[in-house]
């Protein structure tokens, strides 16, 4: 799981010295402790900071294996949402009830929302990861497949450092780099660290406040709506026009009320919200509506599988009921799926790395074939749709 600014990540500068990577680890180091030199960092800091850096071969491992996101959404909330969770997050909302009403004065963010990834991300804090981050950040700035995300993390860390907010010994944290409670990389913790307990350091491996006021924070830093919705189950309505789901449609609240969409619970949003209605396994299957707050969890994670499961277990912990599962076809396996992803590959469709996964733009691809072939425009693939294809 991450906490990643993915998007701003990617708009980063492409020069040649960011995009280093690959050859000798040890040349590659002393490139690393070059560059922090001319960025202002004193040449003895830097050298403490990197002493005794290795590559961590596990790193990589746990980089290629995240076969969890291959469940559909149901398994997936079956693997992630359980009683205990639900229980603790409870507890952890009246615990923490003081801090939680300060998050949302001043950021605008629901408690059920942070409570949510904190359950995911750590399991309340239970457990952090125990991959050196210093290690795990060089590691993956050294790797070829995303430096340009992972390099200037390292040079955060080395401020964090500066600031005795990070010890390159012994801070420890997700394979990815993440750090705390709430597992944000360290560029995250310098812009939207918040001392939550006033014990003047920002430190989220220790101080749920400091944790969770830095994740409201983060939130809004990335766009999220005060007092906004993020997520509703829906019930649909018989002839529904299943071509208009999808998070690529929009339509405002009032326009789905009209098209005769309902909310299985309480009221709908703002009728004047933009709003989108998600299937995520297909028209037999539990349908959502969502509103703009839904996609800033998008920039916390890019599986679109893991933020709606985020996104209704924050519904859940401020006192939604389980969905409605209803009836859905039987999806891929993994291995089905990549034989999907390479026709559709075959097909001229941009579907990203073969990996099994339905990502957007696979569903994307899905709904095209889908049409093509006369079938039901819902993106969830079936071995009917592979078979014809």
């Amino acid at each position: 799981m991450r906490f990643l600014a993915v998007l701003a990540a990617l708009c980063l500068s492409t020069s040649p010295a960011l995009a280093q990577c690959g050859g000798s680890f040890s040349a590659f180091v002393a490139g690393l402790k070059q560059e922090a030199v001319a960025k202002g960092h004193a040449p003895a800091t830097v050298d403490a900071f990197f002493r005794g850096v290795q590559q961590d071969g596990a790193v990589l491992k746990a980089d290629r294996a995240q076969g969890v996101f291959q469940k559909p959404f149901i398994d997936f909330t079956r693997h992630l949402i359980s009683q205990d969770r639900l229980n603790k997050g409870r507890q952890n909302a009246k615990k923490y009830d003081a801090v939680f009403n300060r998050i949302e004065r001043d950021y605008g963010v629901s408690r059920g929302v942070l409570l949510a990834f904190w359950a995911f991300e750590t399991d309340y804090g239970g457990f952090q990861g125990n991959f050196n981050t210093r290690n795990a950040l060089v590691t993956l700035a050294h790797d070829c497949r995303r430096p340009n995300l992972f390099r200037p993390q390292i040079f955060g860390a080395i401020e964090l450092y500066e600031h005795g907010d990070f010890d390159p010994q012994t801070t420890t944290g997700a394979w990815a780099g993440e750090i705390g409670m709430v597992q944000m990389l360290p560029l995250d913790i310098l812009e939207n660290g918040v001392d939550g307990d006033g014990d003047g350091h920002v430190r989220l491996k220790t101080s749920a406040p400091d944790a969770l006021m830095s994740g409201g924070r983060m939130l809004s830093t990335l766009g999220w709506r005060k007092g906004e919705p993020w997520l509703q189950e829906v019930v649909l309505p018989q002839g529904m026009d299943w071509s208009l789901t999808g998070l690529d449609e929009t339509r405002t609240v009032d326009q789905w009320t009209q098209m005769g969409v309902r909310p299985r619970e309480g009221r709908l949003g703002n009728g004047k919200l933009p709003a989108s209605i998600i299937i995520p396994q297909g028209y037999k299957g539990p349908a959502f509506i969502a509103y703009p707050n839904f996609r800033v969890y998008f920039e916390w994670n890019q599986s679109f599988t893991y933020v709606l499961t985020a996104a209704y277990f924050a519904n859940r912990l401020e006192g939604a009921s389980v969905f409605d599962a209803g009836t859905p076809d039987a999806g891929l396996s993994g291995q089905q799926m990549k034989a999907l992803q390479q026709k559709l590959q075959a097909r001229g469709y941009h579907v990203g790395t073969v990996d099994g996964i339905l990502g957007a733009n696979t569903r994307d691809a899905v709904r095209a074939e889908q049409k093509r072939l006369g079938m039901i425009e819902d993106g969830w693939p079936t071995s009917a749709l592979l078979n014809r294809l």
